[in-house]
Formats: structure tokens, C-alpha cells, sequence
């Protein structure tokens, strides 16, 4: 049997970054503003651009402001109002999550979300960060129909999260995809590899520019591609 290829998702904060991920030979984008944040919806001149100029599938960010995922009803409309126009704009999926103030998913909204969306590629994303109980919540997610997860296995990045990670793999058992994202450097996405089997990973590779802003870097993103490959083919 064919061994599976690594799959990687540059977080692009911005055209330029959407770019330079592409240039790099990532096979996504997740499209966002405001990574100091955590990262919010673009604006819809940004989703327009990066349709022109990006061939790669570009999913999304849907995430109305920064803090927790709990929401207001007008914040909850205007999350249906993004995902409507970025169908219209032939987007390929989008990003978010919604919790109840019990750190639990709110199975009620995301179904909603998710009718809004259809038939886009649905990831929830960091929110499962919080969740109280991690598995009961993929079994969850994976009743709604959700194509993948971003986590970093509830910890500072997914090295340290690697052990859950691998439980949600199992668990997973191929009805939903893990993609690990959250803190992921040159420095530890070898071994993030290598300790929880991981096969879709998700990172930023920011680099600050003279302006004092951040954009993600053509050559880390390229290093940092190799390092996870060459660990990958020997595993």
C-alpha cells in the first residue's frame, strides 16, 4: 500500500503570505487577519485577491473577533452573513467553532453553520483547545459531518499535545482528519512528526518585515516542509 504524503495548511495572515505559500509547494491555505489575535475573518477584498491569485484551495478563517468562542446572537449572524458571501466567492472551505459556556461544542450552531456552508470543506478549529472533554468532542464533530480538526492536542504546541493527538487519531479512525497546528518552528516540527504520527500540519512561519508587520516566509515555510518530509519518509 502506497504510503500517505504529508499534507500542509499555511495559517496567511494576507496576500503576500497566501503567496508565498503557494510558491513554497503548501497544498492550503487558511486565510485570516490579525494572527496577534489568534486570528479573525479577512475582509472580503482579501478573499477576492487571493481567488485571483492563489490556485491552492483557500479555506476561510469564519471568526467575528478575538477571546473565547462563545458568542452573541449578533455575532452568530454575522458568522452566517461571512460564510454566505465567502460561498458566493467559490471559497473551499471555512474555519470556525462555536462553544457553549460549558466548553462544550454547541452542536446546534455549528449544524447551522455548517447548512450555511455546505458544500465547503468544514475544519474546526483551535476552539477544541478548550474543550472540556477532547474525545467525547471528536465524537461530536464527526456526528456533524466536520471534515477535520486543528489542535495542538490541548498544549502549547503539538509536541507537547502529541500524546492526545495520537488518541484522537485513533479515535478518529479515518472519519475525520487531525491536522496539528499551534506553535510549530523549524525547530520542533521533526519531532512533532515522528511523536504523534501525525500527517496534516498547520502553520504560520511568520517572519516580521521593517514595518514592524508579520508575513509568512517563503523560505521558512520551504524548511520547514523538508524537515517534516524528511522525518516523514523515514518513520
Amino acid at each position: 500500500m502506497q504510503k500517505k504524503k504529508l499534507i500542509f495548511e499555511v495559517c496567511a495572515n494576507g496576500i503576500q503570505s497566501a503567496i508565498n505559500a503557494q510558491l513554497a509547494g503548501a497544498d492550503r491555505i487558511e486565510l485570516c487577519e490579525y494572527l496577534e489575535v489568534g486570528g479573525l475573518t479577512p475582509h472580503d477584498k482579501i478573499i477576492r485577491d487571493a481567488k485571483e491569485l492563489i490556485h491552492i484551495p483557500i479555506h476561510v478563517l469564519i471568526r467575528p473577533r478575538a477571546g473565547n468562542f462563545v458568542f452573541s446572537e449578533e455575532e452568530y449572524d454575522c458568522m452566517k452573513e461571512e460564510i454566505i458571501r465567502c460561498k458566493k466567492m467559490q471559497v473551499a472551505g471555512i474555519v470556525t467553532g462555536v462553544l457553549n459556556p460549558d466548553r462544550t461544542i454547541d452542536k446546534i450552531r455549528c449544524a447551522e453553520l455548517m447548512e450555511h456552508a455546505h458544500p465547503l470543506s468544514i475544519t474546526f478549529h483551535r476552539a477544541f483547545d478548550v474543550v472540556h472533554d477532547p474525545i467525547q468532542s471528536l465524537k461530536e464533530l464527526i456526528e456533524l459531518g466536520v471534515d477535520r480538526v486543528l489542535t495542538s492536542g490541548q498544549q502549547e504546541n503539538p509536541l507537547a499535545g502529541a500524546q492526545l493527538i495520537k488518541e484522537l487519531m485513533n479515535h478518529s479512525n479515518g472519519r475525520i482528519s487531525i491536522l496539528a497546528g499551534g506553535g510549530i518552528t523549524e525547530e520542533n516540527i521533526s519531532a512533532i512528526v515522528k511523536e504523534s504520527g501525525i500527517t496534516e500540519i498547520h502553520f504560520s512561519a511568520r517572519k516580521k518585515q521593517v514595518d514592524g508587520s508579520y508575513v509568512s516566509d517563503l523560505m521558512r515555510i520551504k524548511n520547514m516542509m523538508q524537515a517534516a518530509n524528511d522525518t516523514f519518509i523515514n518513520l
